[in-house]
Parts: C-alpha cells; structure tokens; sequence
C-alpha cells in the first residue's frame, strides 16, 4: 500500500504554498508559487482570483512532484489563506472585479456607516469585532454604492481560500474561523447574523453553507483533478483563517495556550474554550479553527518591523562589521543589548512607527525613545527596542487576562523569536515561560492538520496537535528581571495616552 499523505493549501497574500504531511505530521514537500498584488489607487489594495486558482494548481502539481506522489497518494485536502478578501462571482461563477484584499483602506466611509446604523456597541455583540476598513462586509457596501453595475450582476461572495475551494468542488461552502472576519457572522453562535445582513444589504442566498472547520464538506471535481494532478472524489475538509490555521499548527488549541508571533509585525493569539468578548472591541474575537472554541488576538503593526528600522537607521557600524565578519548584523545588535541592564536605566521606546493597532487603534500614533540621558549607550537603545515590542504585545496579553483568560505557557515563532535574548524578555515581561516548537510551515501546516482530521487520520485538532507539534525548547520567568520588567511597564502604559495629541499634532506638522 503506498503512502497516504495530507495536503495543506495556503492562498497567501504574495503566494500559494501547497504542503504535503504524512500520517504522523511529518513535513515531505512543499512548493510555492507567486502572483502580483495591484494597487489601482491609494490604499487600495486587490489580487486576481484567477492567480490564486493558476497558481493554487501550479503549487499542488509541483508538490506532488517533489513528494514524488501521486493523487491518488492524497488522502484529504484543507484550506487556508488571506482573510476578509472580497470575491463577487455572477450567477454562472464568473468573477465580477478583482478581490479588494485584506490591507484595503477604502472603506472607511462605508465602516461608519454601518456602525452608526446597527449601533457601535450591538455590532461588537454581534459579530465580536467592530466593523473594520480590512473586513468583507464594508467592502460590499462599497462595492453597491461605486460600482452598481457589478453589484447588480452579484449572485455570491466568498472569501479567497472559499473561492479556491469553488474552483477545487464546484460547491459554496466555507467555515466558521474565516466567517468570523466578515462583520456578517455571529460570532458568539457560529452562523450568519441575520441583523448584520438586513443592515449591510447582503441577500444570505450571496453566502455559502457554514461548517466547522475540520469538516470534509466537499470533494475534488474531475475538472479540478485534471487541472491540479489530484484524484476526483478526494475530500476537502473546511480549512481556516490564517491566523486560526497557524495556530493549530503551532498547538494553540485549548484555553491556556498562547501564541507570539514576532514577524514585521506582532500577534498575539489566545484559544478560549468559551466565547469571551472585549467590551471596546480592542482584541479581535473570532471561532477558532477548533470545533466548538474560540480564539482572542491583538495586533501590533510594528514589532521585528521596530527591530529592522534600527537596524537600518542607527546601526551602520553593526552592519560594516557584520559584512566584515560574515555574520549577522542582528547578532552584534543583540550581543550589546544583552550588556544593558533590564529597563536600560529608565530608557522606553514606543513601537509606534506605523501607527499602532491593539489596544490603540490610532494611525497617527508614533515611535519614541523616552528618558535618555547620557549614560545610555548603544547597547540600552538596541535592548530599549526589544523591551518596548515586548511591552507592546503584553497589552494584548493584558486584555486576554482582564477577560479570565488563563495563560499556561506562551508559544514564540517568527524571525524575533530566534534571538534567546529577546525570548528571556518576552518571558519576563508577561510573567509565562516561552516556548518554541517543531513547526515552522505555518498556516499550510495547520490546514494539513485539519485535513486529517476531517478524513479521519486524527480523531480530533486537539490529538492531531498533540501528535503532530512537539516543544523544541522551554524559556522560564527570571523573577528579579520579571520584578524589574513590573515596575517599567506601568511607565510605558502611561506614555501613550500622555503623547497622544501631540502625536495627532506632529502628525499634521509633517504635511505638506
């Protein structure tokens, strides 16, 4: 009998990723292939569905190929990709526009609109969120009011991983982790919101069925099977979200369990084994990828991004010496911030250089290092950094334990989480051991997961995490650094509503 292997498709923002595991959650291939994102105006932001699909089939064809696979070696197929894409289709399943994509900021007009018509606090209660410029619903709204002629063609709105699986199974059919992104779900009851349909004008008949995320609601088309390599009649189980996708490939996939990411910019995610809410809508709130549980998670926009700035703006030497060297310039960067003393002798930076997300969502917040003196050096500006990210994503740690959130231990992956500095920081600063894991393929990975337990290689998310995910390396709380990190990080939670107006004021100064 050969090998039976699981695939995980990943339609990401600069490229689809296909990932083949076999039965024990063993990475054997994976492949990416690429496509253009089109910016037609300011802050508009789209992609060709067409891509995705030319793309999405490219990938599988090339995995099978490396995995030296057949179709018929494929035992289910899971989905994952960009969230709150829009993707209109007429009545015979053509595509109407380009998808207005996750990073649009179009929308903003129509977002108030729809807050000031079902009430700012009766939306959070619905749907978990407030209504955002990246979501789907506002989008629609903007699509009726600029461009009628393609929202009176519209017959169905999906969202891009579920327009993949359109063109994969000829269904509509989507699940609820991706759902949750739209401002058109119940968050709470996972399903529609029949109120948010009627006040954005979305008919339900535009939306597809609704499962839970490890289910095999579909299977591969003939059409779709000569296109891609795989066999017709093979199963596709619903998939998620990226960011739910990622977490069960990461093992957040029960209360207690946290993730860090520390890419360009920071997440936070938490599993809940209930529905909890955040009153101001500051942490998004959406169904986990796990039948049954919810996950919490807070954004910060600039976190290795903050890292990557210095590096690039005050470390020229670092970079002279790390070409000399041939090394790293980040390794000499982190070897003088591990000389400075934890909370640099009073020295803050706010990681505000793009504007921030949770809990401030204010686009004219700014970057700032608060309380030099002239004993600091290079060595506390560098360290200065790290402690300030890690303030910075302990506020959406905060959040998620005002709420009863237990926090067991917090699981640290993206390039900041391979410096050892910066994880014993991160540890300190949230008071929880850090860990890393085997997992480094993503949402693909997680999609993978999900597919075996659709098809029945797993018997739950939970046991397909706890086989398949295992800890590489544990990093434990130094309470006389934890004890230091607890009295500056008040300091840095009173720095930004102090410097808020002069924020908005220096941001107006910069004009013209």
């Amino acid at each position: 009998m050969s090998q039976r292997y699981l695939l995980g498709l990943d339609v990401g923002t600069s490229g689809t990723k296909a990932l083949l595991i076999d039965g024990a959650g063993r990475v054997k291939a994976t492949a990416n292939v690429e496509y253009p994102m089109f910016t037609p105006r300011p802050l508009w932001a789209e992609q060709k569905p067409e891509d995705w699909w030319k793309a999405s089939a490219a990938a599988i064809r090339a995995v099978l190929k490396k995995a030296r696979a057949k179709g018929s070696d494929v035992a289910g197929v899971g989905l994952t990709g960009q969230m709150h894409g829009l993707v209109l289709l007429d009545k015979s399943g053509k595509v109407l526009r380009p998808c207005i994509m996750w990073n649009d900021q179009r929308t903003a007009k129509q977002c108030a609109a729809i807050t000031k018509k079902v009430g700012a606090k009766r939306v959070i209660a619905l749907t978990g969120n407030p209504v955002l410029p990246g979501f789907t619903a506002p989008k629609i709204a903007w699509v009726r009011e600029n461009e009628p002629g393609v929202f009176r063609k519209a017959a169905k709105a999906l969202l891009p991983k579920d327009y993949i699986r359109y063109r994969l199974t000829g269904e509509f059919f989507g699940e609820v982790s991706d759902a949750s992104g739209t401002s058109l779900f119940d968050v709470g009851r996972r399903r529609w919101s029949d109120e948010m349909l009627k006040a954005v004008g979305v008919p339900r008949a535009w939306l597809p069925e609704i499962t839970e995320s490890p289910v095999a609601s579909t299977r591969v088309s003939a059409t779709a099977a000569a296109a891609t390599g795989l066999v017709a009649g093979t199963p596709v189980v619903g998939g998620g979200g990226d960011q739910a996708a990622q977490a069960v490939g990461t093992g957040i996939v029960s209360e207690g369990a946290v993730s860090v990411t520390l890419g360009t910019s920071g997440v936070v995610f938490a599993a809940s084994d209930r529905y909890r809410v955040e009153p101001s809508g500051l942490l998004h709130a959406f169904c986990h990828a796990v039948p049954g549980k919810w996950h919490l998670m807070g954004v910060m926009l600039s976190a290795g991004g903050s890292l990557r700035w210095y590096r690039d703006a005050l470390c020229g030497e670092e970079k002279a010496l790390a070409a000399r060297r041939g090394c790293d310039p980040y390794e000499i960067m982190i070897a003088e911030a591990a000389k400075a003393p934890a909370g640099c002798e009073g020295l803050i930076f706010l990681p505000y250089l793009t504007g921030e997300r949770t809990p401030h969502p204010d686009p004219l917040a700014r970057g700032a290092f608060v309380g030099l003196t002239l004993r600091h050096g290079k060595g506390h500006l560098t360290r200065a950094v790290l402690e300030g990210v890690a303030y910075g994503l302990a506020d959406s740690l905060t959040l998620m334990r005002e709420l009863k959130l237990s926090v067991r231990e917090i699981r640290a992956s993206g390039g900041g989480a391979r410096s050892p500095l910066w994880r014993q920081i991160l540890a300190d600063v949230f008071r929880a051991p850090v860990a890393t894991v085997n997992s480094t393929d993503g949402a693909a990975y997680g999609a993978a997961l999900l597919a075996g337990v659709g098809t029945g290689a797993f018997k739950s998310v939970e046991s397909a995490a706890a086989k398949a995910v295992k800890v590489t390396g544990r990093t434990g709380v130094e309470k006389k650094t934890a004890a230091v990190y607890a009295r500056y990080y008040p300091r840095y939670r009173a720095l930004y509503p102090a410097l808020k107006e002069e924020f908005a004021a220096v941001s107006g100064a910069g004009e013209g």
